[in-house]
């Protein structure tokens, strides 16, 4: 079953509905999960069913852990301009963040919510950057739609998401039921291949100091909890 325009009309109303609503940031992801179950309950299922393969594969349980070292990366950013790890902790903690792309609703409630506490972020010497198997092209949309004041960097091909364990195949059930994407042009291939979504806070010495992994994209690391582990990194020890 694909996804019809009315149904897709339904969804981005629920998106908004479900960004704008008073609550945290899981109770959002909750409910855009439950309005999707109902308007396309096809992709719901098949998602349960991702979900299960990827935990029965171990998926993400080999990433970093906290008091493990965060590998360093030098990506591209939504201007070309490369960004290291390390030119990153020169500035304070960081939390690394995966998002699967521009186009997630999930993805883009984690970021509203992000953006939305920067303030606080600042206020205790935090930073964030964003990581994306998508081109710049696309990485810069979604900095741009919602003004995010931080970098969104190309992973072209998974290649630092698979060198920590993070990327997935999604499978064909689930490339029929997203046939209405264009995934080859957001990624540049056709790999259908796409990270874990991923929270890693990483201190100063580049240690990780608190993590969140979970293969079931619908939930996200929560922001009071993002800015306690910035916080407890950024402490003199």
């Amino acid at each position: 079953m694909s996804l019809t325009p009315a149904n897709a009309e339904r969804l981005k109303q629920a998106f908004a509905q479900c960004r704008d609503m008073e609550g945290t940031l899981r109770e959002q992801l909750e409910a855009y999960a439950a309005a999707g179950r109902e308007i396309f309950p096809a992709y719901g299922d098949a998602v349960d069913r991702l979900v299960a393969r990827i935990h029965e594969n171990g998926g993400g349980e080999n990433a970093p852990r906290p008091g493990e070292e965060m590998p360093p990366f030098l990506l591209p950013d939504e201007a070309s301009h490369l960004v290291s790890l390390a030119s990153l902790l020169e500035k304070g903690p960081v939390a690394v963040m995966f998002y699967r792309g521009h186009w997630c609703p999930y993805c883009r409630l984690n970021v509203s919510a992000v953006i939305e506490a920067m303030p606080e972020i600042r206020a205790i010497g935090g930073q964030i950057v964003a990581i994306m198997p998508e081109t710049q092209k696309y990485a810069g949309q979604f900095k741009s739609e919602f003004g995010a004041p931080f970098s969104v960097l190309t992973d072209l091909d998974n290649g630092y998401a698979l060198s920590i364990n993070l990327a997935i195949w999604l499978g064909t059930e689930i490339q029929q039921l997203l046939s209405y994407l264009d995934l080859s042009s957001f990624h540049g291939n056709d790999g259908w291949v796409l990270p874990i979504p991923a929270t890693f806070v990483v201190g100063r010495d580049g240690l990780v100091k608190a993590r969140f992994v979970d293969p079931d994209f619908r939930k996200r690391m929560e922001i009071d909890d993002l800015i306690e582990a910035l916080k407890s990194a950024g402490e003199v020890r």
